[in-house]
Parts: structure tokens; sequence; C-alpha cells
């Protein structure tokens, strides 16, 4: 073993208090595993200074790699610091919900991830501003927002990934479909919803994110998936049936659930509903989300593949017009 300095240097934002692991011991096999590779600098999270803050610094400071270390809200936080600036982020993920890895293929467990940082493989995935807001995952709009907000931190520290599902059962029993109104470049849709979930990328587990048999993150476009279910059964069966198609691979195939793929969506609903982004509650509809191609370096240890785009009918009270082209002059 050489006794030459690391050549390539890296900020490393660590989230002392993510999920129920020793930090200690979590930044012990992280140092050990990539301080001979690299001059890490590290910066701990406070509640005074989140992860998006220390990027933004590392960001202006030069810093060559990112690389974050928490739950899915210091992940979040660190990739909207550095959509559009085309330097590469690592992930190592060490949350209760672990979405953020799941959605994007990085392996959950800190010496994969180490070592996914190690190989260095970069890829280009797609972000998206949300209202302005950078977007890395997906927003809900209804359903989902409400059960963010039931999953609360002790409910996570206790059950861990089993908190969403267990809020999100209970939230079925509140379930109300509300006027919704989408539109995309080429056409406005109107419905009565219970969930509208615009989704760049989404893990197996964000159940309301998964119309289409995949969510391609490198596509350029947006995966909305609308579930429209008439009562709480048909949530529930809706709700299944979508996990069974994260799982298997398959297209939703319900009259309740529809999907449609596109580069920008404005969604309003009345009367208006919560909002979550990545995770955290933004507030409330309308909201306009924007994808942006190429929008996040991403250092990767898979390789993506492709499949189906577009089921609307059967939807309740289904609507849909095409807009005209604009004039060309």
């Amino acid at each position: 073993m050489s006794n030459q300095r690391p050549t390539r240097s890296a900020c490393l934002i660590f989230n002392p208090v993510a999920g129920q692991s020793d930090a200690e011991q979590d930044l012990a096999i992280i140092k050990s595993m990539l301080e001979p590779e690299f001059d890490l600098d590290i910066r701990m999270t406070t509640p005074e200074k989140d992860a998006d803050e220390i990027a933004k610094e590392a960001v202006e400071q030069g810093a060559q790699i990112i690389i974050a270390s928490g739950g899915d809200g210091t992940l979040s936080a660190a990739a909207e610091a550095v959509v559009g600036t085309g330097i590469p982020l690592g992930v190592i993920s060490r949350g209760t919900a672990n979405a953020f890895a799941t959605a994007l293929g990085i392996p959950a467990t800190i010496p994969a991830a180490c070592q996914t940082i190690l190989d260095g493989k970069t890829r280009v995935v797609d972000a998206a501003y949300c209202n302005g807001r950078p977007m890395v995952l997906l927003a809900g709009v209804g359903f989902e927002a409400e059960t963010v907000e039931r999953a609360d931190r002790e409910a996570k520290n206790r059950f861990g990934m089993l908190a969403y599902v267990l809020a999100g059962f209970q939230e079925l029993r509140n379930l109300e479909s509300f006027e919704t109104r989408i539109e995309t470049e080429d056409k406005i849709i109107t419905l009565n919803a219970a969930a509208v979930t615009v989704a760049n990328a989404a893990p197996p587990t964000s159940v309301l994110a998964q119309g289409p048999a995949e969510l391609l993150i490198d596509d350029g476009l947006l995966d909305v998936t609308i579930v429209a279910p008439t009562n709480t059964m048909g949530a529930i069966a809706a709700a299944y049936n979508l996990l069974q198609s994260a799982y298997s691979g398959e297209v939703a195939n319900r009259p309740d659930t529809g999907f449609l793929r596109a580069r920008s969506i404005k969604i309003s609903t009345n009367p208006p509903q919560k909002v979550v982004v990545d995770g955290e509650l933004v507030g409330s509809t309308p909201i306009e989300v924007e994808c942006v191609p190429g929008g996040l370096t991403i250092i990767v240890p898979t390789v993506p593949e492709d499949c189906a785009t577009e089921k609307l009918e059967g939807l309740p009270n289904l609507r849909v017009e095409s807009k005209q082209p604009p004039a060309t002059i």
C-alpha cells in the first residue's frame, strides 16, 4: 500500500441523527473506506444548518464531489442543491425509508454505497422543479401528502418503513375525491381523483407513483399516476394493485388508476389539496412541475431499460381535450 495522499477531494455531508443506527460507528466505516481515496471534508448537519445550506456552500467553494449521508430528507436536500451544477452526488443512505437510494438504484448498505462511490461511475438523470423548488423524487397531491403528514417521527422511529404503510392504510379510511384539472403541454384532463403523484423517480414503496411499469429517470419526462377510486375498498384494491405493479414490473391495470408522461404538468384542485415534495410537506395546490432533463449527476452502480407510456381510459368523470398546437408563422 503506497503512502500517497488521496488525489480526489469530496465534501461529505453527514446527518448524525438519521435512522436508528450508531452514527459514530457509521461515520467510522465511511471514513475507513473513503479516506484512502478521498481527501474528505466532513460537515455535519445541525438543526440550524441543513444539508441544502451545506451543499450550496460546498458548491460555491468549488467541491469536486458531494457525498450525502443520512435519511431521505438529507439526501434530497443535498441533491436539490446540486441540480444543474454537473457536480457528481454520492449517496450513503442511513434513513428509515431509504426511498431516495432505492429510487435511483443505489445500494442501501453503507459498505456497498461506499464501494459505489469508490468505483465512481456517474449517470446523468433528470431532476424537476415544483413551484420553483428543486425536486428529485416526486410530488404527491392529496392522499400521498396526508400519509406523509400522518407518518410522524415517533412512528417512523418505532416502525421504520412500516410507518408509511400503516399511515397509508389509516388514511385510506379518510379518502376523499376532489375535482382535479391536469394540464400538460398537449392536453387538459379534468376528473375526480383521490391522489395524483408526479414522479421523476420513485421507489416501489411510493405506491401511488407506480402507474407505469417502470419509472424512467433519464427520459426527460415526468410520470403522473392518477388514483381515482370511488370508495374505501376500491382505494385499498388500487393501492395493492399499484404495489404489485411496482414489484412485478407490469403496468397497473385497474379502471380507477391511470398514468401519463409529460415534460411539464400543472395541477389545480377543488378544494385545494396538501402537497408533499420529496417527503416534505410544502403547502397546497395548485402546483406546476417542470422536468429538468439531465439536471442531476449521480454516482450509481446500475443501468436502466424501457417500456409503456399512457393509460387514462376508465377513470371516473374523465374528460380529455386536445390542445391546439400553436400556429406557426
